[in-house]
Order: structure tokens, then C-alpha cells, then sequence
């Protein structure tokens, strides 16, 4: 097995796919959004007109985040739990911090999910889907009926999806983090994000992961460098030339409602 992987790797892997006749697919999903910063210009200058998911922070963000995006029709809105803070005890952390621990009380966590809905729906309308990015990428499963009770009908974490669904959610995760969480983070490096890539649409076509699960670039935009930026241009360069990919809008990944999921086409 190649260890090191590098840029004619993916084209390579782009290749095999358009040589089995079908064309793969990617998304791009971005956490932490508040508020307009020099950061979050600097990843929609970087992107241009290609579609992202902002994960929003209900319970921090500033109305003048929504005025920054009125011109951006190719930004969604995602659910990013509701204030981004860690619930999980100090002595029970073993390097996994959550907001949706198994021990929270269920009935402050529906209070979330109403309040946070409410207010990306009030201040971003259509644009915000009605999907939940659980910061830290932790929800315990025993919560996940609760999203759907309220009006939320897909859930966004990180990794390959065992299941299409989950509690009658729509699964589409990340599968590429662009960010190591050092001090301070940092890009964890072309050869590592492309091992990853290349990993998921090989798997996909192979039949080793869900075909169906486009594969999904996630970044920070509060905390990417330059590197990583050179990274993501030439991500985009690269992709965009082949004729074998297509990036989705999320408005395309995620259905609006328990019927859009219900008429979505399923192999399962």
C-alpha cells in the first residue's frame, strides 16, 4: 500500500471513476461560523461561487453575519449545536469533548434545538437547513430522536456513514479535515488531507464505503493558514478540471422536510 500520496494520486483515483463510467461528488461544510470576520472573507474570497455549508453557532451568532450573506446565494446554513460548549465532566474526558453528552437532561437539549432553529430560521429564512452539525462531531445517540421531533431531518458529522439513516435522519458527514488541532491549529498537510480523500472516493467506488455519501471537505475558517489555503485552491483547480466531479450545493445533500427525505432514491 502507497504510504505517501500526493496530487497525480487523486487524479488517478479521479481517472478510475471516469473510466467506470460514473462521476463522483464532493461537498464542502464549514464550522464555528458567528459573525463577519477578515476569516470568514478571506474563505468566500477563497471559494468564489463554489457552494458551502456554514455551520452556525445559534446561540453566539450576530445578526450582521446574515447581512454579510445576503450576496453569497451559494452559502447554506447549518445548525451547529447551540452554544459550543463541552458538557462532558472533567473526570470522565478521555480526549472526546461534546456538547450532547449521554448524562445531559433531555428537556434542556429540545429547548436548544427549538431556540437555535428559531433563530437561524429568523435570521437567515431559506437558507438555513434544517441539519445539525453536533460541535465536536459528539451526540449521543440515545438524543438522536429529538432532532427530528424538531423539525431537523439530517445530521452532519465526520467519517464514513454506516448507515444511510440514523433514527429516520439523513446522514452526510465530513470525511476530510483539513485542521490538526495543535496549539495552535494548524493544516495537518497535502499528504495527510489527500490520504483521506483519495481513501473515501476509492472506498466509495469499490464499494467499501456508501457510494451515495458524497465525500465531504471540512474546514475552520477561524483558525486556516495560508498553507491550508494553498491547499484548498489547488483542491478546487484540480477538481474542477476533471470531468468526472461535481461539488453539490447542500440545498442538493439535505432534504427540507420528512417528505423531501422520503422521495429522496435509495439503494437501501
Amino acid at each position: 500500500m502507497k504510504t505517501h500520496v500526493d496530487w497525480p494520486d487523486l487524479v488517478s483515483e479521479l481517472d478510475a471513476w471516469a473510466k467506470s463510467g460514473r462521476s463522483t461528488t464532493l461537498w464542502w461544510r464549514d464550522d464555528d461560523a458567528i459573525a463577519p470576520t477578515a476569516e470568514l472573507n478571506r474563505l468566500l474570497s477563497v471559494a468564489g461561487r463554489l457552494p458551502i455549508a456554514l455551520a452556525v453557532i445559534p446561540g453566539l451568532v450576530e445578526p450582521t453575519l446574515a447581512d454579510r450573506l445576503t450576496n453569497e446565494p451559494q452559502i447554506a446554513v447549518l445548525q451547529h449545536g447551540w452554544r459550543h460548549i463541552d458538557h462532558v465532566a472533567r473526570e470522565q474526558l478521555r480526549g472526546y469533548p461534546s456538547e450532547y453528552p449521554e448524562q445531559r437532561v433531555a428537556s434542556e437539549i429540545i429547548d436548544e434545538l427549538r431556540a437555535g432553529r428559531q433563530r437561524l430560521e429568523a435570521l437567515f429564512g431559506d437558507r438555513a437547513l434544517p441539519v445539525f452539525v453536533p460541535p465536536f462531531h459528539g451526540f449521543h445517540d440515545r438524543f438522536l430522536p429529538l432532532l427530528g421531533a424538531n423539525g431537523l431531518t439530517s445530521i452532519s458529522r465526520n467519517g464514513p456513514r454506516r448507515a444511510r439513516l440514523a433514527a429516520g435522519l439523513l446522514q452526510v458527514n465530513a470525511h476530510v479535515e483539513l485542521i490538526q488541532w495543535s496549539d495552535p491549529p494548524s493544516f495537518n498537510g497535502t499528504a495527510a488531507a489527500l490520504a483521506k480523500l483519495v481513501a473515501h472516493l476509492r472506498a466509495r467506488r469499490e464499494g467499501d464505503a456508501d457510494a451515495e455519501e458524497p465525500t465531504g471537505i471540512l474546514t475552520h475558517h477561524l483558525v486556516q493558514d495560508s498553507e491550508s489555503y494553498r491547499f484548498i485552491l489547488k483542491l478546487i483547480a484540480v477538481t474542477q478540471a476533471h470531468p468526472a466531479v461535481r461539488w453539490l450545493d447542500a440545498h442538493e445533500v439535505f432534504p427540507r422536510t420528512r417528505s423531501d427525505l422520503a422521495a429522496q432514491p435509495t439503494d437501501d
